[in-house]
């Protein structure tokens, strides 16, 4: 990414830089007009779409007849593979880009029509951040202050401070940024999204350049802002980071939804369709551990070192078998493994992972260079 120019007076921006989270932008041109005061927040939706589309020069469709719903209080999963519109629907949502169609709510109004009032409750780490590498991180966040007209400067010191603090920067804060890692960079940027206090987080891919330890510490940041009430809107390639942190999950391919729901609700739809789950048995004994559970209707059976998977049949698919119609109970599977003297070490079932959910709902892996 370029470097920006040099700053202006205090409280200016660089020249086409993204401005800072919760700073209002005058876009382009003039703003479309409010349609009045504006209602308040509507029902339990943080961010809600409606046939949102945004169409390229060719007729290329980046987002195609998006209807998302994003619950208040929740940690929402935008998940996707690099080129499924994730980071096209982000931008229209804060107003960065004009939808080609349909329309977008955010915290409850029109955007970007109400972005004027609708920014200052939102932050905002969008396709990384932009940065003066020749200022410090500190400097760096008092300028991105500076740009907010609703921020006190003379709580500025302190806004800086916590929001340093609350990513693991304090001790780097006066190191020009020009020095920070692609890590350290995300951290800042995230910094500047916390700098006040959020109704709305918004992060596109936030742990991109990050060791495993900064990944834990940013999710566990996640977690403890939503306890706090701000509602996150987490897009990420990750299958894993969504998984380990979101509440809800929506799944983007090829510029369309494909579902959304809870994780857990989106987990059983699979485990649903494909009979009642998995089995996981680990033993050092995998040969005996196969036939016993071949005889019991166990199918796509799978031995890999000590460990032993197979999916457990339905209830039609349990017809004829030993059962007698019925699913074999996961008791007497273990009570028939032990009887055949097969050394169990551990058993029990998996719930569908959201690799599983897109596998299953796009009928194709998840390519993260797609």
């Amino acid at each position: 990414m370029p470097q920006p120019p040099a700053p202006g007076p205090e409280g200016t921006r660089p020249p086409d830089e993204v401005p800072g989270p919760g700073a209002p932008d005058d876009g382009p041109g003039p703003q479309p007009a409010d349609d009045g005061p504006g209602p308040g927040p509507a029902g339990d939706l943080a961010i809600e779409t409606r046939g949102l589309t945004k169409a390229y020069r060719g007729g290329q469709l980046a987002v195609d007849d998006l209807d998302l719903a994003v619950p208040r209080g929740s940690i929402f999963g935008f998940l996707g593979p690099n080129g499924s519109g994730k980071t096209t629907t982000i931008r229209m949502l804060m107003g960065l880009i004009e939808a080609s169609a349909g329309s977008a709510r955010v915290l409850g109004q029109p955007m970007p029509a109400a972005g004027r009032r609708v920014l200052p409750k939102v932050g905002a780490l969008i396709e990384g951040p932009a940065l003066y590498g020749f200022l410090s991180g500190r400097d760096n966040l008092r300028r991105f202050d500076a740009a907010d007209p609703y921020a006190d400067p003379r709580t500025r010191t302190a806004r800086v401070g916590r929001a340093l603090e609350r990513v693991g920067l304090a001790a780097a804060a006066g190191k020009k940024a020009r020095a920070y890692s692609l890590g350290m960079k995300q951290r800042l940027g995230l910094a500047a999204a916390l700098l006040q206090p959020r109704e709305l987080l918004v992060l596109d891919e936030p742990t991109n350049g990050l060791d495993p330890q900064g990944m834990r510490e940013i999710r566990a940041l996640i977690r403890a802002l939503a306890a706090d009430g701000t509602t996150v809107f987490l897009s990420s390639h990750l299958l894993d980071e969504i998984e380990q942190v979101c509440t809800h999950a929506a799944v983007m391919a090829r510029g369309r939804l494909i579902t959304q729901g809870t994780v857990a609700a989106l987990s059983a739809t699979v485990l649903d369709s494909r009979g009642h789950g998995r089995l996981t048995v680990t033993t050092p004994d995998t040969a005996d551990t196969v036939r016993v559970l071949k005889e019991h209707g166990l199918t796509g059976l799978q031995a890999a070192d000590d460990r032993v998977t197979g999916e457990l049949p339905s209830a039609d698919a349990a017809m004829g078998t030993s059962g007698g119609g019925a699913p074999p109970d996961l008791a007497d599977l273990n009570a028939a493994l032990v009887h055949a003297g097969v050394r169990v070490r551990g058993f029990g079932t998996e719930r569908a992972s959201l690799e599983d959910i897109f596998v299953q709902l796009t009928g194709e892996g998840f390519d993260v260079a797609g």
